[in-house]
């Protein structure tokens, strides 16, 4: 059995593509994906199951979110591993004054090659800053991620890519869950 973690992208935002937790976890059980376990409302999803594919588990989520609930929900799936290489790499924990609700990672599809920064052209958004670690984007907003252009929809768009995007408290929590599992 493997656990994986599926971050849905655009939920219940703004009042939009709304669905609630209980109501996912009981349509992701009926579909066969055991020990399910929703993290607030913005779609964090822990699920077990016998396929290791994690692309197949996205897809499969995608395609049963479109069947019951209408919505066309993009879904990154990570791992244990992939939530570890945060506390790890994130190059802005290295700043000791570093606010941490400034702080956010932006989960991508796929991995991400080192030509990928000047793809993003984050020169455009100083003061805020950006670092690629292979399927993560960790991001150090100046004010707050609110008051950016430098957000999902533009990573989107320059890399050709699916992303979906957590704060830094969200990443730390995510993690812990993963531990007591």
């Amino acid at each position: 059995m493997t656990t994986h973690l599926a971050l849905l992208r655009g939920i219940n935002v703004s009042g939009h593509s709304m669905i609630k937790m209980e109501v996912l976890k009981t349509t992701l059980e009926a579909i066969g994906f055991q020990n399910v376990q929703t993290y607030i409302q913005s779609g964090n999803v822990f699920i077990d199951t016998e396929e290791e594919n994690a692309a197949a588990v996205g897809f499969k989520i995608k395609q049963e979110i479109f069947k019951v609930f209408g919505h066309e929900v993009p879904v990154v799936v990570i791992d244990k591993v992939d939530l570890e290489d945060c506390l790890k790499n994130n190059p802005f924990l290295k700043d000791k004054e570093v606010d941490s609700k400034k702080l956010y990672v932006a989960f991508i599809s796929t991995t991400l090659s080192s030509n990928s920064m000047n793809d993003l052209r984050i020169s455009q958004f100083k003061p805020d800053e950006a670092s690629i670690d292979g399927n993560k984007i960790f991001i150090k907003y100046a004010v707050g991620a609110g008051k950016t252009r430098f957000d999902q929809k533009y990573i989107e768009k320059k890399l050709n890519v699916i992303a979906t995007i957590r704060n830094w408290n969200t990443v730390i929590q995510l993690l812990k869950m993963y531990e007591e599992r």
